[in-house]
């Protein structure tokens, strides 16, 4: 049986300080949903979560990063609960996310 190659096809995400708030949210959310169910969450959250609070604002995702990071979000913004301003800036967040996804088609 064979593994997968690791996935190369990457994009660079810049995020404003705001950006990255929501992102951080986002991420954090879906942690502590894991956690609150007993569940361990996804290695890709963690990953995500650490490099966002580690970098400059500006990130290497890989597509599978995007695509996951992008399903999470629009997630978040889709909730009742979700704060305006979160879905103001997680939106442009997303249309990143998907630019750079629909760029490679």
């Amino acid at each position: 049986m064979s593994s997968q190659p690791p996935e190369t096809e990457t994009q660079e995400v810049s995020l404003s300080r705001d950006e990255q708030w929501v992102v951080h949210a986002t991420l954090a959310d879906y942690i502590d949903s894991a956690i609150d169910a007993d569940e361990t969450p996804p290695s890709w959250t963690l990953e995500l979560l650490e490099a966002i609070e580690a970098g400059d604002g500006t990130e290497e995702l890989t597509d599978r990063q995007a695509r996951r990071l992008a399903d999470a979000m629009i997630d978040y913004l889709g909730r009742e609960d979700a704060p305006e301003r979160d879905c103001v800036h997680g939106s442009d967040v997303v249309d990143q996310l998907e630019d750079g996804l629909e760029s490679k088609v």
